[in-house]
């Protein structure tokens, strides 16, 4: 799992300082305690460019799939899961 945690962790570095921040924490609080699903969720977030990514964040759009809904969420209010 520490390869995969590092691939993730370098995928979490993008163009906006506010992204790094955010996908960070979920990588190292919530990431380990998430089921399959959201694992994969979170995942497919990083492969999304930075300004639907943002816009996710903001609100401004949503996602169809639950599971992302579920993680964007949690990278909104990381303390709650």
């Amino acid at each position: 799992m520490d390869a995969e945690i590092k691939r993730l962790r370098w995928k979490c570095r993008r163009g906006m300082k506010e992204l790094d921040t955010v996908l960070l924490k979920y990588l190292e609080d919530l990431y380990p305690v998430a089921n399959s699903a959201h694992r994969q969720a979170f995942a497919s977030i990083l492969d999304m460019p930075d300004p639907e990514l943002w816009a996710l964040l903001m609100g401004k759009s949503f996602s169809k799939n639950r599971e992302i809904g579920d993680v964007v969420n949690a990278l909104k209010c990381p303390t709650q899961t």
